[in-house]
């Protein structure tokens, strides 16, 4: 069992999906596991129409209605009988999406989001599956949910993997095509929670370990994975190959490329991992193994925009000890505030903080009744792994720099955007 991932990027129009197909003419389809992401920027799009619900603002039927037009102008564009099924198929779901939007009477933004912002993939899954079926390859659209079972912390849970492998197992996933979601499973109670931003990856990892895959793939649009953010660094180059420790390192500093869950059920059981083009299958790309070395071996940038540089001192100057920094760290934990960078003195304590969850301005509230505060917003953390004093300068240069620090192997910077 082979397991694909696909997203967003890769099946944004009828020529994306129609590419998927001459993807699996070259490279096989046989006994294959394939995840699907939101199409082109609709989570992006089901993010506005919770706003807009949420907030009760006059944009949320048009919001709703951008869901639909663009639904079925891909749909138009890959079947030609507009009396096929899938189009009342996507339209049931859009239906259902609107149904339970007027029956919620639930105000949690994280709760309403994961019930809403999952349709991308129930949609998208919905036409491909559909639609290579269309063209002769039978395949079976297993949901997600039914599968992956975790907490209810809904934008970001966990997955409860002793349920999810015997509901995989029971499944008997082994031979064929099966399609599936990315980023989406359920709670104890059948409701539908998402596993985080770029969670497709995870996805894909989860069913590689719960199935004893022979390699997982991520198809993207760009070559594999590069030593720095092509949309942000020039001239960046294609690693071949690196080891678990290394992408995972790299995740945890922000690349994009891979998400951070995606390599821990993969190393468990050393089930390799490729990065590869949609667009040139046949190129090798990158591959992830245990205990390989980088190569090349050369600097590697990442950037990560939007963070808080948050620096706390005591209100009487007194040391910043052990019993402060738990209780900071409490405070972040319970804010679901992320901890990317962390540098402390004996009077003042400082971090680089990524809030996805918007839940700093509450923290504040805390954090101002027992120190002083001093904060800014929308900076940038720039890391190096494997820095050199040339790659060093590169990155520094014509920046205001508000903190840097470096280890062995890695240098960071935090600096104004």
């Amino acid at each position: 069992m082979r397991v694909f991932k696909f997203g967003g990027a890769s099946v944004k129009d009828a020529e994306g999906v129609q590419n998927l197909i001459k993807v699996l003419q070259k490279v096989g389809h046989a006994d294959t596991i394939i995840i699907v992401s939101a199409m082109g920027k609709m989570t992006n799009a089901l993010e506005a129409v919770v706003e807009n619900y949420l907030n009760k603002n006059s944009e949320f039927g048009d919001s709703l209605e951008l869901i639909k037009t663009y639904h079925f102008r891909i749909l138009e564009d890959l079947f030609n009988n507009i009396q096929h099924p899938v189009f009342e198929k996507v339209t049931s779901l859009i239906s259902d999406l609107e149904t339970m939007l007027k029956r919620n009477k639930s105000a949690r933004y994280d709760y309403v989001y994961d019930q809403t912002v999952s349709y991308g993939e129930l949609i998208s899954t919905t036409i491909v599956s559909e639609y290579l079926s269309e063209k002769g390859y039978a395949n079976t659209l297993l949901d997600a949910r039914d599968v992956i079972k975790t907490n209810d912390h809904y934008r970001d849970a966990t997955v409860d993997w002793e349920k999810t492998q015997q509901l995989i197992g029971n499944k008997a996933i082994k031979k064929g095509l099966t399609i599936t979601q990315g980023f989406i499973g359920s709670d104890s109670n059948n409701f539908t929670t998402t596993l985080g931003r770029e969670g497709s990856d995870y996805t894909a990892g989860i069913f590689a370990y719960c199935t004893n895959a022979t390699s997982v793939t991520i198809w993207k649009d760009v070559p594999g994975v590069l030593n720095g953010d092509p949309r942000v660094f020039q001239n960046t180059e294609l690693l071949s190959q690196i080891s678990y420790e290394e992408a995972i390192e790299l995740a945890f500093y922000g690349a994009s490329v891979i998400h951070p869950k995606t390599l821990q059920p993969l190393q468990r059981k050393e089930i390799p991992l490729f990065v590869k083009s949609f667009v040139n299958p046949k190129n090798e790309g990158t591959s992830v193994r245990k205990g390989q070395s980088l190569v090349p071996h050369m600097p590697c940038f990442i950037v990560k925009k939007n963070q808080i540089l948050l620096s706390l001192s005591s209100l009487d100057f007194s040391f910043i000890v052990e019993e402060n920094i738990s209780e900071i760290f409490s405070l972040f934990h319970q804010y679901h505030l992320k901890v990317d960078l962390i540098q402390n003195s004996a009077i003042s304590f400082s971090v680089c903080l990524d809030d996805k969850f918007h839940n700093f301005d509450q923290l504040l509230v805390h954090l101002k009744a027992k120190f002083r505060v001093r904060y800014e917003k929308n900076v940038s953390l720039f890391t190096i792994r494997h820095f050199t004093s040339n790659a060093i300068e590169f990155l520094e240069d014509n920046m205001d720099i508000l903190l840097k620090q470096s280890t062995k192997e890695t240098y960071q910077m935090v600096a104004k955007q």
